[in-house]
């Protein structure tokens, strides 16, 4: 019969085990949660940007096991076990998404969680036609070109407008998308903000001015926008042209030449083009051309609205960027041989 100093005895070391044992779990269970959180964390490793596609059927297992594959990561541990411990983990979003050099494992699979895909992003220039818009729209990333075939009067139906051409209609700005978004539906915004731009100014348009529709707006403010290289300058080639209309006088503007000989323009206008009758040869019509000739952006608009107070109906190149603006003809003519004489 042991003594009641070894049951003592007998009892504490019982005790002393278990919490030997216990501890031992504890640290074992902050080791493996250690190892798990490093894995889980663990930096992609990478030189430079790259994208990686999730179609669908893919599965958060599938992902990173093609990380390991191209030695991105080292282990895909801490993803399996995590994504068990919170289903939410393991649930991904098809779509394009974007690898950065020291972007955390974790951090990227909190992005396909979310759907957070890579954004692109494709740009309208202030004074782009509808043609170069279109030509532009054939090199666009991970953009599906689903107008790409269409005539222009049905490319217009399909942006819910009312012309026979877009032209005009897009707001030049840049547009960010998610990879397969359609064409049209990135074009649909820039339509619905050049509309929602122009509604408000017409609203506060300048009184008694030689143009009646907002369209009529949109077709001035495209000629000042091909023919402002000066931001400074937009107002008064505004006025030239309200001026010379409320006289009834041709606009005369080579922009509009060039735009109606488009498809055998080669960068030069010749006097075969100001001479050929065209809807916007203004040489040759009067008035405004049917439709814009590009894209203006808000300030042309702006200055066809309110432009400026001048005696002006002729303007010339400077030679230095600029216009030269001149009040009678017999002026205009001396500036125009002046800028042939800096030309020479």
């Amino acid at each position: 019969m042991p003594s009641l100093f070894s049951l003592h005895t007998f009892k504490f070391t019982n005790k002393t085990i278990l919490s030997v044992i216990i501890l031992f779990i504890v640290c074992m269970t902050v080791i493996l949660f250690g190892v798990l959180r490093v894995s889980y964390t663990q930096p992609i490793n990478l030189d430079s940007p790259k994208l990686i596609q999730l179609k669908k059927g893919d599965s958060l297992y599938t992902v990173c096991n093609r990380l390991i594959e191209h030695d991105y990561i080292n282990d895909c541990l801490g993803v399996k076990v995590f994504s068990k411990i919170n289903p939410v983990v393991g649930k991904v979003k098809t779509g394009v998404y974007a690898l950065t050099p020291g972007l955390a494992l974790n951090q990227f699979v909190a992005n396909l969680n979310e759907g957070k895909e890579q954004q692109f992003s494709f740009t309208l220039l202030e004074g782009d036609n509808i043609y170069q818009v279109l030509d532009k729209l054939k090199h666009a990333t991970f953009l599906v070109n689903d107008i790409k075939t269409m005539p222009l009067p049905q490319l217009s139906q399909k942006l819910l407008l009312t012309s026979d051409t877009p032209e005009g209609w897009l707001y030049p700005d840049t547009y960010y998308y998610s990879a397969y978004t359609d064409a049209s539906a990135l074009l649909l915004r820039a339509v619905n903000k050049q509309q929602e731009i122009l509604a408000k100014l017409w609203q506060q348009k300048q009184a008694g001015l030689p143009i009646s529709t907002p369209y009529e707006a949109l077709i001035l403010a495209s000629i000042v926008e091909k023919e402002s290289a000066v931001a400074a300058e937009r107002e008064i080639i505004a006025s030239v042209f309200h001026n010379r209309l409320n006289k009834k006088m041709r606009l005369q503007t080579d922009p509009t030449v060039i735009y109606g000989v488009w498809d055998e323009y080669k960068g030069d206008i010749t006097r075969k083009h100001l001479k050929q009758t065209t809807p916007y040869n203004t040489y040759r019509i009067n008035g405004l051309p049917p439709t814009p000739i590009a894209n203006p952006s808000k300030a042309s608009i702006e200055a066809v609205l309110h432009p400026a107070s001048t005696e002006y109906y002729y303007f010339v190149a400077s030679g230095n960027g600029g216009h030269v603006f001149n009040k009678t003809l017999a002026d205009h003519n001396k500036s125009v041989q002046d800028y042939l004489n800096k030309s020479k």
